[in-house]
Order: structure tokens, then sequence, then C-alpha cells
């Protein structure tokens, strides 16, 4: 690779290096396999205290944790809001951001104005600026807007400290500077997009974006158990959406894991032209063909323990299989990421409610993951969302038959070589596993092509050297952007409208 194409910036949201999991193993998999490229990391985390959870090879010549939560990055001298001219032009910029969140059709310019808020941020200045009054007066205004349907929700103060609240972490990103001889590689659309987005802007770096989940279904998923009012949900939802479109009109290459995702890329507004599926891969090695199942009919696991797998439903659909088989037993490995503790302790309850406890045992983490395959008579997904899941075509891999829900590339992984339901379904899922458990020649089978699928297709020597050369691509047509003249976003409020809401004077 030239020298020129060697330099490469991950930037990564809640997941490598701080967390294990399928996104995290993908990033590991990258870095290793091409030892010849430098990578930094920029990873996106909660309080930047975050422990580093993977031993870093040594082609990560760098790694930083940029905090979404916390004390504002950067000296507090630095912290002040612009002035004058430079504060009416954040003023403009912000209200047409905040049209494009709130009223789409009103053509406001989404772009311009997160640039305009991204000079700030690189400044320091952007968490003054969007937590001063006139900021918030601003929001209030356009919340209430008589054409806009925010306004019969009567938003109030608290709505508006807690939304800005919202926002001025949602952006700290943007305050990040990345290396310019390189190519930024955004592993999820969303947050991570914002550093690629600028040093796209003002350097010219090349902007990758690869997805695994669909990072704006998950949002709306995540919503629906919010505590927000609904003018703050409906902010924060229009800024998701209005940044992931961004993200995928303007990425260089936008590289999904499966068909499922291009074709949702491409309704989001995505570029056909610009799109390569490249799949996940495992090395087949790795996860060589399991053996003999266990004795005790066992229903196997693996993941992190987060809402995103539905693991009431996977408990419901093991009662329902149990009451015909009572020596079934379920085993669920992985880890409980920080802050979903609540979730597991639900989880438990949940099983002793079913009255299936003693036969669900919470493994946590393992370092032998085949052994976690190995361990079941059937491997078993039940997630709501999911990419191109690791946890499949690993235990495909290992020659376990498997029973998955309908979601993301799971049925592109699979093909014909495994069983596949609709999600959140209990009884169609057992009905599956039960199935399965009573023809131990067909989970032979299943098992036995499954593998040969992840041979042929799903290798991780395949996935590396797609992103290989997808790096060359992207560095050699590097191009540094002109200079252009400064002009601010374009206004959409009337020119009079500000001068009110600024009648208390320009903060300090």
């Amino acid at each position: 690779m030239p020298s020129h194409g060697r330099k490469v910036t991950l930037l990564t949201e809640g997941t490598y290096p701080h967390v294990h999991g399928g996104v995290s193993t993908w990033c590991d998999q990258l870095v290793r396999g091409m030892p010849e490229v430098d990578f930094d990391i920029l990873a996106l985390t909660g309080s930047g205290r975050e422990p580093v959870a993977w031993e870093l090879p040594p082609n990560v010549t760098r790694h930083t944790a940029c905090p979404l939560w916390g004390p504002p990055p950067g000296p507090a001298r630095a912290r002040r809001s612009p002035r004058g001219p430079a504060y009416r032009r954040f003023l403009d910029a912000y209200e047409n951001l905040l049209l494009a969140l709130l009223d789409p059709g009103a053509g406001c310019d989404f772009a311009a104005g997160l640039h305009e808020l991204a000079a700030l941020a690189r400044r320091g200045r952007l968490t003054a600026a969007l937590r001063s009054e006139a900021a918030l007066r601003s929001l209030m205004w356009i919340w209430t807007m008589p054409h806009l349907p925010t306004l019969a929700a009567r938003p109030t103060v608290h709505d508006a400290l807690t939304a800005t609240d919202l926002l001025e972490h949602a952006l700290r990103p943007l305050a990040a500077r990345i290396s310019g001889d390189g190519v930024a590689h955004a592993v999820s659309s969303g947050l991570a997009t914002l550093p690629a987005l600028a040093a796209q802007h003002f350097e010219g770096v090349p902007f990758l974006l690869t997805e695994h989940g669909i990072y704006l279904r998950e949002r709306y998923l995540g919503s629906r158990a919010d505590a927000q009012s609904w003018p703050v949900k409906a902010l924060m939802l229009g800024f998701y959406r209005e940044l992931n479109t961004l993200g995928y009109r303007k990425a260089d290459l936008i590289t999904p894991c499966n068909q499922y995702n291009r074709r949702w890329e491409e309704r989001g507004g995505a570029p056909a032209a610009r799109i390569r599926t490249v799949y996940n891969g495992v090395d087949p090695a790795r996860f060589p063909v399991a053996g003999p199942e266990p004795e005790v009919p066992t229903l196997s696991w693996c993941g992190r323990i987060d809402p995103i797998k539905d693991l009431e439903t996977l408990l419901r659909a093991y009662a329902l299989c149990r009451a015909g088989l009572p020596a079934l037993r379920l085993r669920l490995f992985g880890p409980v990421p920080a802050g979903n503790e609540e979730y597991l302790t639900r989880l438990e309850k949940l099983a002793a409610g079913l009255g299936v406890a003693d036969g669900v045992t919470f493994e946590g983490r393992v370092t032998d993951v085949p052994s976690a395959y190995a361990a079941g008579s059937v491997v078993v997904l039940s997630s709501i969302s999911e990419g191109f899941p690791f946890s499949l075509i690993e235990a495909m891999s290992c020659g376990r038959a498997t029973v998955s829900t309908d979601v993301g590339g799971v049925r592109e992984a699979v093909g014909d070589t495994g069983l596949v339901v609709p999600p959140r379904e209990p009884a169609l899922l057992a009905a599956a596993v039960t199935g399965l458990l009573h023809d131990g020649a067909r989970r032979a089978e299943l098992g036995r092509r499954a593998r040969q699928r992840v041979v042929d297709r799903f290798t991780l020597h395949r996935s590396v050297d797609g992103f290989r050369q997808i790096y060359r691509e992207l560095a050699a047509a590097h191009r540094p952007p002109p200079r252009p003249a400064h002009h601010p976003a374009r206004r959409t409020a009337p020119r009079g409208t500000l001068r009110p809401l600024m009648a208390g004077g320009t903060p300090a």
C-alpha cells in the first residue's frame, strides 16, 4: 500500500476498544488483519473513564476517548460564547438547523448549519453558545411556530433545557480533530460520523461509512423507552434523521455488511454508485466443527446482554419448549455492558416468573467462544435488530444448527442452512426450536451445510481484503478542498425575528 494510504482513523461509538461485542470484534479483526496500516482510534464513550477492554495491536498508533458526557472538552478559557457578528452568525445557523430537524419540508440546510457549529466546536465555543439564553429562546420560538405539531404539546422551559443538554452532548464529537493525511472510517452511522463530516468539509479527508446495525432504526426503537417529553423526542429523533441522511449523502463510500442495510441506505438517500457491500467474515480455523452435541438437550445463545437482543422473547420461547422437553437447558454466554445491569435483573425475574430459572444460566463473558456454541444442541438468536451478526456466522462455522429472528442480514447469512422466524414471536421461535430438537438428522445436515456456507462466502480473509482495497482507493483519490469564502448558513427566518430574542443583550 502506498505511503499516502497507510493512515486510517477508525471512529467508533460505544464499542471498540472499550466494549466487547460483534462490532468490536469486527474492528479488532480489521486492525489486526492489516498490520501494514497505521490506525488511529477515536472512540466515542460515555464518561471517558471506561477501561480499554481489548489488547490493542502495535499498528494502533493512537487511541483517543471522546466522552459525550461529563465536563465540556477544552480549557475553561476557551468556553466563552462568541460575540457580536460571530454570535449572530451562530444563531442564524442554529435556527436553520433546528428548523431542519423539526420541519424537514421547509428546505433548510442542515449541512450548512452543522458546519457552522463544527467551526465553533473546534474553537471550544459551541457549548457556551448552545447553552446561552438567546439559543434557548430560539428553540422555544421554533417549537411553538403555528404550523409545527410541537406547538400543541406546549413545550416548557424545562423541555428546552433538557433538549439543549442532549443536543450539546451529542454534538461534542464535532470538536474532535482527526488526521488529515489518511482516511476517516466511521464504523456506524450517527454520532461517529460527526468528526468525519467535519474533517471532510474542512480538510478534504476521505470519509468511509460502515453500518452494522441500522443506527437510525435503533434510535427509533430505543425512543419508546425514553422518558423525555414528545417535543424533546421530536427534536432528537429529527437530529438523528438529518445526521443519518447527511452521512449517507456525504460519505465517499458506504460499505454495508449486508444487502438489507444497502436497501435501507438507498432509501435514506445514499447514491447507489457509492455503496459496496462487504460481508463480515470469520476464520473457519478459529471456529472449527464443534463435535458431539451435549448429552442434555441445550439451547445456546452468545452475545451481549442488551435489550436489542430481546432476551425476553428467548426466555418465553424457552419456557414453551421446556413444557414438552423438561430436561432442556438454556445457556446464555456474554457480558453485561455497563448500564445494562437492570436489564439482567429484569431477565432473571422473568425467568423466575415463568418457572424456568432452574434451567437458565447466565454464563458471563467467555474467552473460548467456540466452546459457547459447542455447548448447545441448537444455537439461537432472538434479536430485534442486527447487521450481519458474528454470533450467527461463528455458530455456523462451528457446524451448529441455528434458529434466528428475521432481522438485518440474518436471512442472507443463513440462506437455507438454518431456520428463520419473525422477531418478537415466542411461539414461533419455540416451534422452530422444538422441531429441530426432535430431529437429530436434520440438525446435523443443517450444521454441515452451514459450515460450508461460511467457508464459501464469509471468510475473514475475504472481508479484510475488501477493506484493504477500499482504503487504497480512497487514499489515492484524496484531494484537499478549495478554501471558499465564508458564507453563513442560509437564513430561513425573517431578519427581524432575532431582535426580541436578543433584547437582554449578547451573552459574554
